[in-house]
């Protein structure tokens, strides 16, 4: 009886979620998305090429979210890898667009184009209640002849030009765009659950490190928290992180306050240290997460570190000279 109630109940929030959406925003239901590119793009038959990929695309996915199936992204002569992605960012959390008209710049990048600030609202199957929609943005790559190359979700526009104009760290303007292209999509890859992009992104003899806070008392006397750190290896990490995917129907993974930093030797070294939110089926914590990125290797850069430590320590936040960054010793010197 009890798991009845439970699936009617299922069945009747997810039928006001979506009655709630249809009633909110009926004119992106059903309806055409056109992208027009305003700028940063010369070549007018590449230009018409992205507007008419893209807005195939998202048309379909605003009509699949309407009709309540999946998007046909086999029929948008998408690539393979990028199918899948998308279905699995799907599957993980349905979303819609939130935008019928969009208008804008084509960034160039070191092998295409890309499109930025696509609006999502995210629709996660187990929401209870439409409080718990929200909003993030995509990005889109194209190659040189403007076919779509992936669809991952990105940091905050503000945030991204933030971390763009800024010199400090890292002067070259084409590393720092793809340092962070990397690293939304590694955000986007718990998202998706994609193990298989993890395994592919980290060393073989990548450091993974964990903090968390250890609560101490002694006599009966509290005394101050600490954070103790646990080490494994990349293939204890992802033994680990199989299982939690396998475990909770949906993530989240957010990422905010990127710096990026170079090193002081080594010039294909990265490090980037951004605040993540991290929410899944039954957990959230939010704390600092620290990448060591090589790019010797631009098309396939590998993780070296990853390391993460909760934000808050005895109910202060940390001191910016507690959080772990490319100054600690890694080891990687003028090798």
């Amino acid at each position: 009886m009890t798991l009845t109630v439970s699936t009617t109940d299922e069945r009747t929030t997810t039928m006001r979620k979506y009655l709630f959406v249809i009633a909110l925003l009926p004119s992106l239901l059903m309806a055409q998305v056109r992208l027009t590119i305003i700028d940063g793009i010369s070549n007018n038959s590449v230009k018409q090429a992205i507007e008419k990929n893209t807005s195939a695309l998202l048309t379909d996915i605003n009509d699949a979210q309407a009709a309540g199936r999946t998007p046909n992204f086999g029929s948008l002569n998408l690539p393979q890898s990028v199918q899948i992605s998308l279905s699995m960012l799907w599957e993980n959390s349905p979303f819609m667009v939130t935008e019928t008209d969009i208008q804008e710049r084509c960034l160039q990048t070191a092998t295409g184009y890309q499109v930025r600030n696509i609006s999502l609202q995210m629709l996660p199957r187990e929401a209870q209640n439409f409080n718990e929609e929200e909003y993030q943005e995509a990005v889109i790559s194209y190659d040189k002849q403007g076919r779509i190359e992936s669809f991952y979700l990105s940091l905050n526009m503000n945030l991204y030009k933030q971390v763009m104009n800024s010199n400090r760290g890292v002067e070259d303007l084409r590393r720092r765009q793809l340092i962070l292209d990397w690293t939304e999509r590694f955000r986007t890859s718990y998202n998706t659950k994609d193990i298989q992009f993890l395994d592919q992104v980290f060393s073989e003899d990548a450091l993974i490190i964990t903090g968390k806070v250890i609560r101490q008392t002694k006599s009966d006397v509290q005394l101050p928290e600490k954070i103790e750190y646990t080490k494994q290896t990349k293939n204890e990490y992802l033994t680990k992180l199989r299982r939690v995917f396998k475990n909770n129907s949906y993530i989240k993974v957010t990422f905010d306050d990127v710096q990026i930093s170079g090193h002081p030797v080594n010039p294909d070294i990265y490090g980037v240290t951004v605040h993540q939110g991290y929410t899944s089926s039954n957990y959230h914590d939010d704390g600092y997460l620290f990448l060591l990125w090589d790019f010797k290797n631009e098309d396939e850069p590998k993780i070296h570190v990853r390391t993460w430590q909760p934000d808050m320590l005895n109910g202060q936040p940390l001191q910016e000279e507690e959080i772990i960054s490319i100054n600690d010793d890694w080891g990687f010197g003028d090798e």
